[in-house]
């Protein structure tokens, strides 16, 4: 059965507090598991929100400040530890690749699982498999940063009126399904077209550019808001987003559920992200993170 949901391991900007842990994030994509931006604790939240290390086929890392990366040491050496049985593939910024092997070989243990070295040096295309394509984009921050985009390919729904008008049952579904074609019937005259889900993750940055592309369309987005609107300076100087501001991308590119993390340790009320956020004019799901959560992706539309 498949599973599509984000698994939230923490929450934090910069320090973590009593009540949220330094960012960590696992998001189930049927069966692979990707896990962006490992900040120190993860392996420990890992345990206690139910995600084992055999659970990671990728690591998506945005940029190498130290809430987004420090865990990437115990988490890789964890891999190795319970010998996962299949490669895990690294994609982050290719400008930090000294940081990536200062924390990959922080300390000594004994490798057993192949992790790929992906880095990212520009926009693009990373991987094209058969359950996603995933993709780069290019945020302002002030150090390189990338903010990650996974796609499902489009497919067909196939339409239980049209099948019977045209008298299609039992195996004849899978077969014209498979073939295209059944007799003179096509597959497009007994199903209609069904777009594929569309998530994105952005981490810390200003508006740019990249963010808008990374949020157009998404079924899901996960997006940075360190501060609330009335820091909207003190966020720009620092390459960081508002919870309006986060809110207002979403609305403008259509995103049906908006998941709002990486709180700066000065607020102490969640419920201001969201009162913010819906001001601001998004009217769609809104969850505003906690550690440990999960967020089921929506349906297909």
């Amino acid at each position: 059965m498949s599973v599509r949901e984000f698994v939230v391991l923490g929450t934090a900007s910069q320090v973590p507090t009593r009540h949220r842990n330094h960012n960590g994030y696992l998001l189930r994509w049927d069966g692979e598991g990707i896990l962006f931006d490992p900040g120190e604790g993860t392996q420990r939240q890992m345990l206690r929100a139910g995600v084992a290390a055999h659970d990671i086929n990728r690591i998506c890392v945005t940029h190498f400040h130290g809430d987004h990366s420090l865990g990437l040491a115990g988490v890789i050496q964890r891999i190795n530890l319970d010998q996962v049985p299949h490669p895990v593939t690294a994609h982050y910024p290719a400008s930090g690749q000294k940081f990536f092997d200062r924390l990959r070989y922080a300390t000594a243990y004994r490798e057993t699982v192949p992790l790929r070295e992906e880095p990212v040096a520009a926009d693009g295309m990373l991987a094209q498999g058969p359950p996603y394509l995933l993709e780069a984009r290019r945020l302002s921050h002030p150090v390189e940063s990338f903010g990650y985009r996974i796609t499902e390919p489009d497919g067909r729904r196939m339409v239980p009126e049209l099948l019977a008008r045209h008298g299609i049952k039992g195996p004849d579904v899978g077969r014209i399904q498979r073939d295209g074609r059944l007799g003179e019937v096509t597959l497009d005259e007994v199903s209609e077209h069904r777009p594929g889900q569309r998530f994105a993750f952005v981490m810390d940055t200003r508006l740019c550019p990249g963010v808008d592309a990374l949020a157009e369309g998404c079924d899901m987005l996960v997006i940075e808001s360190t501060f609330l609107d009335e820091d909207e300076r003190l966020a720009t100087d620092h390459g960081h987003l508002t919870a309006g501001q986060a809110a207002r991308v979403a609305r403008d590119a259509g995103v049906r559920h908006l998941v709002l993390t990486h709180f700066s340790q000065r607020y102490t009320d969640p419920f201001e992200f969201e009162r913010q956020a819906r001001a601001a004019g998004f009217d769609g799901e809104l969850t505003v993170a906690e550690d440990l959560v999960r967020v089921p992706l929506p349906k297909r539309g």
